[in-house]
């Protein structure tokens, strides 16, 4: 999912499209819903659509969602399995896999991401990395437990939750279930990344995907960003 969207509004309507060439639409490109010849004020110059995908190495102190068969996978609508990870301070991917705990510099480029530390508290940093490192370490965590039932069920989700759920304790917070944490914080994430992909994939389909809501991507965008509060804000 290596291309941009941009979003221009046209005939009361919204209409997302790949960028558009270096000309602009001065050489003939049409609004799809009338056919006219597009021209633009400063005001109504084409927006880029916000990706819901990042680096999840350039992400720290944050709930990560990656799929090894890329961002496509990460839609609601897909039963793929998963793989989540937290980062610590330096944006290095704790995550829990057959092999135990690994912690990856790479591998984690296109990933939902649900922040959990504000930036720039570094006493806190230097707490959270201390104690990322320590809970990674724990024997729960070991290859041959793989396959035990876990509190949260999967395996890798458990150890990120888990570890949440420590800091929040370390801080006198009552702990996360599954079902609050997944429906509170990743699902508006996830639904975010699914509507985008939709978009997206209409666009390659079509050359351009039209919404009667003016705002609806967009807007979505940013509203989750509100939504989702960070878990551990300053102090």
């Amino acid at each position: 999912m290596d291309r941009a969207i941009v979003k221009y509004s046209h005939c009361a309507r919204s209409v997302y499209r790949f960028p558009f060439s270096p000309s602009g639409a001065e050489e003939g490109d049409v609004c799809p819903v009338c056919s006219e010849r597009l021209r633009f004020g400063l005001l109504g110059a084409p927006v880029a659509v916000p990706s819901p995908f990042i680096v999840a190495h350039a992400a720290p102190c944050a709930f990560v969602v990656g799929s090894v068969h890329g961002p496509y996978f990460l839609g609601e609508w897909n039963d793929t399995e998963l793989h989540v990870g937290i980062t610590n301070s330096r944006g290095l991917v704790h995550n829990y896999t057959i092999s135990g705990i690994r912690k990856d510099q790479c591998g984690w480029e296109q990933c939902v991401c649900v922040p959990l530390l504000q930036p720039g508290t570094d006493r806190r940093t230097a707490l959270w990395d201390k104690e990322l490192e320590e809970f990674s370490s724990l024997s729960t965590w070991v290859p041959e437990r793989f396959h035990e039932e876990k509190e949260f069920g999967s395996c890798c989700y458990g150890f990120a939750l888990s570890f949440i759920n420590h800091m929040r304790a370390l801080d006198g917070k009552k702990s996360f279930s599954r079902d609050e944490f997944t429906s509170s914080y990743v699902l508006p994430k996830v639904k975010m990344a699914s509507d985008y992909i939709r978009v997206y994939l209409e666009i390659l389909q079509h050359g351009f995907y039209i919404s009667a809501n003016p705002n609806d991507l967009v807007q979505a965008f940013f509203l989750t960003k509100r939504q989702l509060s960070l878990l551990f804000p300053r102090q």
